[in-house]
């Protein structure tokens, strides 16, 4: 049984951080967080109110599915949800249409998602089950769903993991949280607070060392700090840059079998919602797709606020991982003047406020979200075994269909607290 004195000591201060820190120092644990960033949320990023006139987000923005422990916190925080509505749109290269979901052999894909007993690769799914010509549409399909939508390397990604979210045809509610995800942080952070965890901003994790039962933790200003435990939460990616003792090193490699994406987003305000005056069906539009530079817009319908937001996701971002701010938002901008049909002169006209964010270029991200491999369940096993003084944490290590979300990490970091509270 653990004592009460335990000093736990947690890398990141995103929403698996956050989570655990509550759990524990509820349950009288001394704990604090080392957050690299000068703001707490990570992945979660609110942008300035006054600069877009609303809550943005320049990170997570919807809650997917039922999410019950998103719903949860929500209730506490006394924040409510509202519901994604509107018609989705594609453009083809010439012209608009409301999208058609049904594809003619959506019946034989799902047959053989029923029958598969062992993983594939997407792409290797893709090849050994419908190569044909005449699945050209539904190999368009999946693809974009699996780069665009789960930020995933269709070449890596496994089929087994996306089977749940193909056999639905993806259409899980998703929602929107009123105020945004920036609200549900600040609640978080002060819950840890008025709980007594102590959060240190602007302390990039480097090392930790552990000898004769005592842990270290280094911090790249040079901090040191002397725990008991250590739960790093921070992105995949970060873990090969932060030294570690032998059997945590062993049990990081493990995440190499875990996929890690990149997601662009571009966010553009305008002085009013032209497009719905542009086309009296676009009213009611919530997603836009297409094969543009920027090949994905939602709006905020039903709130009549006049943005528009672009996501570029998957290994394809790195054709634009030259691109400064500007330069994305001027790729934006064309992205969206050729699916309307109108110059980007014009479109310019009404622009207020922009802001383009490309995930990778984030120091403390390096990506968007996690996403499965046909061996990231047994990586998973791995990283989240509770042996040794440092913990993993985290979206990536969420077994369940919502892997890479915002539910995920706040699942994996309630995991990994009861795990040490159980002793």
């Amino acid at each position: 049984m653990s004592e009460p004195s335990e000093h736990i000591v947690i890398a990141g201060a995103g929403a698996a951080g956050l989570m655990a820190a509550r759990e524990l120092a509820r349950a009288g644990r001394r704990v604090t967080i080392l957050e690299a960033r000068e703001r707490c949320g990570g992945r979660i990023h609110p942008l300035p109110a006054a600069q877009f006139g609303d809550p943005a987000d320049a990170g997570a923005e919807f809650v997917h599915g039922e999410a019950p422990v998103t719903r949860g916190l929500l209730r506490e925080a006394g924040l409510s949800l509202q519901q994604v509505e509107g018609v989705r749109w594609s453009f083809d290269g010439a012209s608009l249409s409301r999208e058609d979901r049904h594809d003619p052999h959506e019946v034989e894909l799902q047959a053989v998602l029923r029958d598969l007993k062992h993983d594939l690769t997407v792409a290797d799914f893709l090849r050994r089950h419908f190569a044909g010509e005449e699945y050209a549409r539904l190999r368009h399909s999946l693809g974009r769903m699996v780069e665009g939508y789960d930020a995933a390397d269709p070449e890596r990604a496994s089929t087994l993991a996306l089977r749940e979210e193909w056999m639905d045809g993806g259409h899980s509610p998703q929602a929107r949280i009123k105020g945004g995800y920036g609200a549900l942080i600040d609640f978080m952070v002060a819950e840890c607070r008025r709980r007594g965890v102590a959060i240190r901003l602007g302390c990039a994790v480097s090392a930790i060392e552990e000898a004769g039962g005592a842990v270290a933790v280094r911090c790249a200003g040079g901090d040191v700090l002397a725990c008991d435990r250590v739960i790093l939460t921070v992105p995949l990616p970060l873990l090969r840059e932060i030294a570690l003792p032998t059997r945590a090193r062993e049990k990081a490699a493990a995440a190499d079998d875990i996929g890690f994406g990149n997601v662009i987003k571009i966010l553009l305000r305008f002085a009013r919602p032209w497009w719905r005056e542009r086309e009296d069906d676009l009213a009611d539009m919530t997603f836009l797709l297409s094969d543009e530079t920027i090949p994905v817009w939602w709006t905020r319908y039903p709130d009549q606020h006049p943005l528009l937001t672009g996501w570029f996701g998957g290994p394809r971002t790195a054709e634009l991982g030259d691109l400064d701010q500007q330069a994305l938002i001027d790729a934006g901008l064309d992205s969206v003047a050729a699916i309307l049909r109108l110059s980007r002169e014009v479109i310019a006209r009404d622009l207020v406020a922009a802001a383009a964010i490309n995930w990778m270029h984030d120091p403390f991200a390096r990506g968007a979200y996690s996403w499965a491999t046909p061996q990231t369940r047994a990586a998973q096993t791995i990283l989240a075994r509770a042996d040794g003084a440092v913990l993993f944490s985290g979206e990536a290590l969420y077994r369940g269909r919502d892997m890479g979300t915002v539910e995920a990490a706040l699942a994996s970091g309630l995991e990994t607290a009861g795990m040490i509270l159980r002793g």
